[in-house]
């Protein structure tokens, strides 16, 4: 049967399309009209056209597939005004819930983030630790929790055949958009990243492992389930370095330090506030690049038989592309 993938136009649905592709499945992808398809025209996909809240449309894009893997989020956690997050992230999720209860779904496999995994004040965090820092994420944080929480809900209630994947921060070829943090990595290959933010890190995967994860979770997941799918919690400085010797250039020397970026950070909200304009560097973004903990994917290595492999291969095959390719980014 027909597998859907719904945010095939982004980085990580791109991939999953690909890996899907790459099996041998009957692929459907569900795209906007004004939707760039860059990232699968070499594909032999099944288009269909659509928006989130369009319920006829939803209908006819899942009649008679055997999954769906859904993709879509709205990542900007710099807006000033949250609305669009929630009303993505969260208001149209339902409705495309409704829809799969609706025509019967065989499997949900659907794409949450690292960010709803709680904070452990020792050792690694795990999918069992209850999230325990609601307060401090803002709301980019705050829609993705209530959008996992609504999935996990039409899990138990509805009967939604569901597995969440908790998904760190992704790298590697084929990032068309660039995707932030893709930006970044191509700055520092290029050699025009002039700093780094000393004692930071994140979670990281290469984006076809976080790809392949997805295609597992849908035959060997366990319904009702969360997976972490995150391979390794990378410094900063060592992501930048990275990038920087694939490109064959300096990295990054100038190391500033958190209180520092603190305070830039709070400027740069008071800022946003004052000129009503949008500004990527706030308080809450300087918070979340060293609050969260280390992870353990081990649960998803267990029982998905995911193994995944170091991310730094990802991140200098995804140097390797922007700088072979530039032409297929945008700035």
């Amino acid at each position: 049967m027909t597998k859907l993938v719904m945010g095939a136009s982004g980085f990580l649905g791109s991939h999953v399309t690909r890996k899907l592709v790459g099996r041998g499945d009957d692929v459907r992808v569900w795209i906007r009209q004004s939707s760039s398809t860059v990232a699968f025209d070499d594909l032999d996909v099944e288009r269909r056209y659509g928006d989130l809240g369009d319920r006829e449309a939803l209908r006819e894009a899942m009649r008679d597939v055997e999954a769906v893997f859904y993709c879509i989020v709205d990542t900007r956690a710099w807006l000033r005004d949250p609305t669009p997050l929630f009303a993505t992230n969260v208001e149209a999720l339902g409705g495309v819930l409704d829809v799969a209860v609706e025509v019967g779904v065989r499997r949900f496999v659907f794409c949450s983030t690292v960010g709803t995994i709680g904070i452990a004040e020792h050792g690694l965090a795990d999918e069992d630790l209850p999230h325990n820092w609601r307060h401090l994420g803002g709301p980019y944080i705050e829609s993705r929790l209530q959008a996992e929480d609504l999935v996990l809900a039409y899990h138990r209630d509805r009967g939604l055949p569901a597995v969440v994947l908790n998904v760190g921060t992704t790298y590697g070829p084929r990032d068309h958009g660039p995707t932030p943090h893709g930006k970044l990595v191509r700055a520092a290959a290029q050699g025009t990243m002039p700093a780094y933010v000393r004692g930071t890190a994140m979670e990281v995967v290469g984006v076809e492992d976080a790809a392949e994860a997805f295609l597992l979770a849908e035959t060997r997941g366990r319904v009702g389930e969360r997976y972490i799918v995150s391979e390794s919690h990378l410094p900063i400085k060592d992501l930048f370095d990275i990038a920087a010797d694939e490109g064959g250039v300096r990295p990054p020397r100038i190391g500033i330090p958190l209180p520092v970026m603190r305070v830039i950070g709070a400027v740069g909200g008071a800022v946003s506030r004052l000129r009503g304009t949008d500004s990527v560097v706030t308080s809450t973004s300087v918070r979340l690049m060293h609050l969260q903990s280390a992870l353990d994917h081990t649960k998803a290595t267990r029982e998905l038989g995911w193994r995944p492999e170091p991310t730094e291969a990802a991140i200098r095959a995804g140097v390797r592309w922007f700088l072979t390719e530039p032409r297929r980014t945008t700035t």
